[in-house]
């Protein structure tokens, strides 16, 4: 089994592409992921800092 290697999204996404690229990479609905990080950043202002920092150290995925 080849390992999945986490990616930030270039097609489809909404604003740097981590929401989407975490949703390709689980398998999941982007909307659900989206829907969670704005739960998180809404409750406990840790979701904006944690976009933040993946959309600096997740890669955009290759061309």
């Amino acid at each position: 089994m080849a390992a999945r290697k986490l990616y930030r999204i270039r097609e489809g996404k909404v604003f740097t592409g981590v929401c989407g690229g975490i949703a390709k990479h689980f398998d999941v609905d982007p909307k659900l992921v989206r829907l969670l990080f704005v739960v998180c950043s809404l409750a406990f202002a840790s979701g904006i800092m944690a976009y933040f920092i993946f959309t600096i150290f997740i890669p955009k995925e290759p061309r």
